[in-house]
C-alpha cells in the first residue's frame, strides 16, 4: 500500500479533528447537563458522541474524495453495526454499573445506620446497666456494713437487689435475642398456634406489673384465630408489647388487646392510652435503642405519696428503705425484638396514633 502524501495525511487529520470538535462539543456540554441524570445516560451518551463523530470524520474523507464510493459504503456498514453493538453494550454495561452504585451506596448507608445504632445501644446499655449495678452496690454495703439491721428492711434490701438481677439478665437475654435476629441464627419450629392462649398467658404474666400501676388490662371476648408461628417467640412478641404498652400508658389508663383474621393472614392489636407518639418518630418506634423520651412521657405508677423517696439508700443520709420505683425504661430493645421475630415468621408490624394513645398492629401468616 503506497504512502500518502503529506498534504493528503495533513487533510484527513484536519477532518478528524474537525468532525470529532463538531461532534464532541456539543456532546461534551450534553453530558454536563445531564450530569444529575443516571450512568446509563452517560455511557449511552458518551458512546453515541463516540460513533458519531467516527461517522462524520468518514463521511467527510468520503466528499474530500479520500475514498471511493464502495469503499465509503463498506466502512459505513461497519461502522453502523459496530456502533449498534457498542450502544447496546454501553446501555448495558451503565444498567449493570449503575445497579452496583446503588446496591453499593444502599449498603454503606446500611453500614453507617447500623454502626450508629451500635454507638446508640452502648450507650444505652451502660446507662441501664451503671444505674442497677450503683444501686446493688449501695444495698450490698448497707447490709455488709449493718447500717441495716431489722429484718424488714433487710427482707426489702434483698428483695431489692433480686429485682435489680432480674432486670439485668432480661437485659441481657433482650441483648442475646436481638443478636440472633441480626445474625440470622434464629431458628424457628412453626406449628399451629391458638393465639387465645398465648395471649391468656401473656396477660396473666402482665397483670401483677398493670396492677402496681394502675392500668386495666382489657381483651377481646371471641374473634381469636390460630396463627403458623413458634409459641416462645411469639409469647415474647405480645408479651414486649403488652409491657411496652404498660410502661407508658398513664395511671387508670387501659391498654386492649384484640384480634383477627383477614383473608390468609392473623391480626394481633394493643391499643394503649399513652397519648400518642409524634409523627416524627413513629418510624423510628422500632429501632434499636430508641426510647422515644420526646414521644410519650409515662405518668408515675399511682398517686404521688407524701414523703416518697427515689432510688436506692445510700450509707450517708440514709433514711430508711427505698420506695418502690415504676418500672425501668427499658433497653430500647423490647420493639426492635418485636420486629426482628415477627419478621422472622413472614409478618409485619406497624404502629399508627389512634384515639388517646396509639395502636401496634401485627400480622402473622393464618393457620389454614
Amino acid at each position: 500500500m503506497p504512502d500518502l502524501p503529506t498534504g493528503d495525511v495533513l487533510a484527513v487529520f484536519a477532518i478528524g479533528l474537525g468532525a470529532s470538535l463538531l461532534i464532541g462539543v456539543p456532546g461534551a456540554v450534553a453530558l454536563r447537563l445531564l450530569r444529575r441524570h443516571s450512568i446509563v445516560v452517560h455511557l449511552t451518551v458518551l458512546l453515541t458522541v463516540t460513533v458519531l463523530a467516527v461517522l462524520a470524520g468518514v463521511v467527510g474523507a468520503a466528499q474530500a474524495m479520500f475514498l471511493s464510493v464502495h469503499d465509503r459504503d463498506v466502512v459505513l456498514l461497519v461502522l453502523a453495526a459496530s456502533g449498534a453493538v457498542s450502544l447496546a453494550v454501553g446501555w448495558w454495561l451503565g444498567a449493570r454499573l449503575a445497579r452496583q452504585a446503588v446496591w453499593a451506596d444502599q449498603l454503606r448507608q446500611r453500614e453507617r445506620q447500623a454502626e450508629a445504632n451500635r454507638r446508640e445501644l452502648v450507650a444505652w446499655v451502660s446507662h441501664d446497666l451503671r444505674t442497677p449495678l450503683a444501686g446493688l452496690r449501695a444495698m450490698a454495703e448497707a447490709l455488709e456494713d449493718g447500717v441495716v439491721a431489722d429484718r424488714a428492711t433487710v427482707a426489702d434490701y434483698h428483695r431489692r437487689i433480686r429485682a435489680e438481677t432480674d432486670r439485668m439478665t432480661q437485659l441481657v437475654d433482650d441483648l442475646f435475642e436481638l443478636s440472633r435476629i441480626n445474625a440470622g441464627a434464629l431458628r424457628l419450629s412453626l406449628r399451629r398456634v391458638p393465639l387465645a392462649e398465648v395471649v391468656s398467658d401473656a396477660l396473666a404474666s402482665a397483670e401483677p406489673l398493670a396492677r402496681a400501676r394502675g392500668i386495666r388490662l382489657v381483651a377481646a371476648e371471641r374473634g381469636w384465630p390460630s396463627v403458623t408461628a413458634s409459641e416462645p417467640e411469639l409469647a415474647r412478641i405480645i408479651g414486649n408489647l403488652l409491657r411496652n404498652a404498660i410502661r407508658f400508658t398513664p395511671y387508670d389508663g387501659v391498654v386492649q388487646v384484640s384480634a383477627g383474621r383477614d383473608g390468609g393472614a392473623a391480626w394481633l392489636a394493643v391499643h394503649d392510652t399513652c397519648g400518642g407518639i409524634p409523627e416524627a418518630d413513629l418510624p423510628r418506634v422500632f429501632d434499636v435503642a430508641f426510647r422515644g423520651e420526646t414521644a410519650r412521657s409515662p405518668a408515675p405508677a399511682g398517686p404521688p405519696r407524701a414523703g416518697s423517696r427515689v432510688g436506692p439508700a445510700y450509707l450517708s443520709g440514709w433514711a430508711g428503705p427505698p420506695r418502690p420505683e415504676p418500672p425501668p425504661a427499658g433497653g430500647g430493645l423490647g420493639l426492635a425484638i418485636v420486629r426482628g421475630l415477627v419478621e422472622a415468621h413472614g409478618g409485619r408490624v406497624e404502629v399508627a396514633n389512634a384515639g388517646p394513645g396509639c395502636r401496634f398492629l401485627v400480622h402473622l401468616p393464618a393457620a389454614g
